[in-house]
């Protein structure tokens, strides 16, 4: 696919979900960066800001099936992946698919349900197959884990371990409408929701032909050093504990080609990695104790490094 066409439906996909998810065209942008990419997004933010809306939008606008997982402290691993009962009539085991198998899963409240059922989503996220019983099953293409937490609440949750939290390609929040958008949202579902009217805008073959067009994007040597600047800069800095890891590095290269996509282009500049970095690159790295003490954030961090590396001529 040429990246005029590429372009053409990165930009349908997105004003469609806009038609629900209204004024937060950089949030529906970011999701789509993720499934250009092949990646999946952790929605950090209070409830009722739109994140269930935004992934069944994503998955109506492409034709996808949507699936919504609600996690619980009492969800199990099969509860998510699926499992096998025995059939009496057929006289062998067969297999069930749970809720995984779908082209976008809405991992709704993640940070609730035991590290046992959250890992339970990694050889999905990292694979995009499922093993059960010692039988391999490949999972719908496309494929997008779009999971949320709740950050102002601390009891009865299970915070994500850093090796989860590495394989989400972006996390972000979407944050509160403005006022006169707002006023629009309440306005527009006083009698029913849009979502039930969206069409289909892409088809899977489509999403697949703009992730191959982004996968061929050209990144230039100064551009994979300014990536790797970065990188080392966290790795260095005297206020975080860890750094990114190469997941990190590889994951900025895919999001920014993305971005380029989505924009029309078939090379990657700088102002593509400053767009998309914080949100690439704040949940890979780990602040000091005593740095967190003082307020300072990975994302603050990431900044500092954007205005301090030297960009690329």
């Amino acid at each position: 696919m040429a990246v005029e066409r590429a372009a053409d439906v990165c930009r349908g996909i997105a004003d469609n979900v806009e038609r629900v998810i209204i004024g937060k065209r950089e949030a529906v942008e970011r999701v789509l960066v993720a499934m250009i990419a092949r990646g999946h997004v952790l929605l950090e933010d209070v409830p009722g800001v739109g994140k269930t809306m935004l992934a069944r939008s994503l998955a109506a606008s492409i034709g996808g099936d949507f699936r919504r997982i609600q996690f619980t402290p009492d969800l199990l691993p099969t509860d998510v992946t699926g499992v096998s009962i025995y059939d009496q009539k057929q006289g062998e085991f067969v297999f069930r698919r749970g809720p995984i198998f779908a082209n976008i899963v809405l991992a709704d409240e993640i940070n609730r349900a035991s590290p046992r059922t959250q890992s339970s989503l990694l050889e999905a996220m990292g694979e995009r197959q499922v093993t059960v019983d010692g039988v391999t099953h490949e999972l719908p293409r496309p494929f997008m884990v779009i999971a949320t937490e709740n950050p102002i609440e601390y009891e009865g949750v299970y915070p994500l371990p850093e090796s989860q939290l590495d394989r989400f390609l972006l996390r972000f929040s979407i944050g509160y409408p403005e006022r006169d958008e707002e006023k629009q949202i309440v306005r527009d579902q006083l009698v029913g929701h849009p979502v039930q009217d969206l069409e289909t805008v892409a088809t899977a073959e489509e999403v697949a032909a703009v992730q191959q067009a982004a996968a061929r994007c050209h990144v230039s040597d100064g551009i994979y050093d300014y990536v790797l600047d970065l990188i080392e800069g966290t790795r260095a800095s005297d206020q975080l504990y860890l750094g990114a890891g190469p997941r990190g590095s590889l994951a900025l290269v895919r999001c920014t080609q993305a971005l380029a996509t989505i924009d029309g282009r078939d090379f990657v500049g700088p102002d593509d990695i400053k767009e998309i970095a914080r949100a690439a690159l704040a949940h890979r790295v780990i602040p000091r104790p005593e740095a967190r003490v003082s307020g300072v954030t990975g994302a603050q961090v990431i900044e500092e490094l954007l205005d301090s590396v030297p960009v690329p001529s």
